[in-house]
């Protein structure tokens, strides 16, 4: 079978690439369903981007690379593909862009723009050899117990990380890279919870409280979520990415406002009032007892003089913790790393050593931040790619 472009992954990026890509287009995918990941983001109703999308909110060895897909396919132009297809949204906190009903309205919509261009879809299909003749790409398929040889003139891999694995994902994106020999930057799990092996937070599991956690060079005021294994929340999902194993990370209990300030205050006005009482008006009371032996929160508030406060401030504000590890790919949103971007073009996501391969999406050396803009980046980079198949194809 031939055709002009093949495209590796049915997931957010593939699926864009293939609106784009021009006539003679195949998307294929081992899941059952296009876009499974779409669907069950967002807790079903899909961030399908953020209103503030910058190259900022990336994390990559190239922080220039990402630049040029985001300016020319921005947060607006998909948002006016959204309202083109009256699909209701509506904003959260911090720009996250939410579908009112459901995230297979973005699903349906892709399968739509995809219709529109005569794209097909071949479901439950895997991906055997891989070879390039030097003009066209010859890939072996495995579909309904059938092979079928495909030749492409374009080979498009947009078949995600290692994320989420119960819901197929493999790392074959990696091994294509390697079969062309792309350099590829070691992938790890990323917006992901931290575990500590101590089982130390067990008696806070369920706890959730606004703080500030900070990891290598980045710091994230959003809430935190005490588990069975340790920490999670966005605070902490976002944190994890900067954070490598063996590093500790900081936990500023209080971000808003000045504690200090606060307890100065309750010790004048409350005095008799317990410390742990007057600590639980700015914390739950779950961790105020969890912190209650570690820190010697006994007595009154009047009991404490303004240096014992400012050492209880310091911890409170200055809280350093040493994960053991992350739960994994098992629970992270996405894969850090990927395909090496010094081996792409940033305007066309094409292999530079190789005609016609396309890397784009999560497979890709470019990871963004939680809130909707690893989304805008599959978008972003799938418009890139099969703008420019489109426009070589002419």
């Amino acid at each position: 079978m031939n055709v002009n472009t093949l495209i590796i992954g049915a997931g957010a990026a593939g699926m864009m690439c293939a609106a784009h890509a021009g006539p003679g287009t195949l998307v294929v995918d081992h899941a059952k369903a296009a876009g499974e990941k779409i669907r069950i983001s967002g807790g079903g109703r899909c961030n399908f981007t953020n209103l503030h999308a910058s190259p900022a909110n990336f994390i990559s060895q190239n922080p220039h690379f990402c630049k040029s897909a985001l300016k020319r396919y921005s947060q607006w132009d998909f948002m006016a593909l959204v309202d083109q297809h009256n699909i209701p949204w509506h904003e959260k906190t911090l720009g996250q862009l939410f579908c009112d009903t459901s995230a297979k309205d973005i699903i349906a919509m892709l399968r739509a723009e995809m219709d529109k261009v005569g794209a097909q879809l071949w479901l439950q299909s895997d991906v055997g050899k891989i070879d390039h003749d030097g003009s066209s790409f010859q890939v072996q398929l495995t579909r309904d117990g059938r092979e079928t040889d495909i030749q492409a003139r374009n080979l498009v891999v947009a078949c995600g990380g290692k994320s989420i694995p119960k819901m197929g994902a493999t790392g074959l994106g990696y091994q294509i890279a390697a079969r062309f020999d792309l350099p590829v930057v070691a992938p790890r799990a990323g917006l992901v919870p931290l575990t500590f092996g101590d089982d130390r937070f067990k008696p806070l599991a369920g706890t959730a409280t606004p703080a500030r956690v900070s990891a290598g060079t980045a710091s994230f005021d959003e809430a935190i979520l005490f588990t069975h294994r340790g920490l999670s929340g966005p605070a902490v999902l976002q944190a994890s990415s900067y954070w490598q194993e063996g590093d500790s990370i900081t936990l500023n209990l209080t971000p808003q406002g000045s504690l200090l300030s606060f307890l100065q205050d309750q010790r004048r006005s409350q005095g008799r009032k317990a410390l742990t009482t007057v600590l639980g008006n700015v914390l739950p009371g779950r961790l105020v007892d969890f912190l209650r032996t570690d820190l010697a929160l006994t007595g009154n508030i009047a009991d404490q003089s303004d240096a014992q406060l400012g050492t209880l401030c310091e911890s409170l504000q200055n809280w350093t913790l040493t994960p053991g590890g992350s739960e994994g790919y098992r629970t992270a949103e996405v894969t850090l790393g990927g395909v090496d971007t010094d081996a792409l073009s940033s305007k066309t996501m094409g292999a530079k050593s190789v005609d016609g391969l396309y890397f784009i999406g999560e497979c890709v050396d470019v990871t963004g931040w939680l809130g909707g803009y690893n989304f805008q980046w599959a978008w972003s980079s799938g418009w890139a790619a099969g703008r420019d198949i489109a426009q070589r194809t002419r």
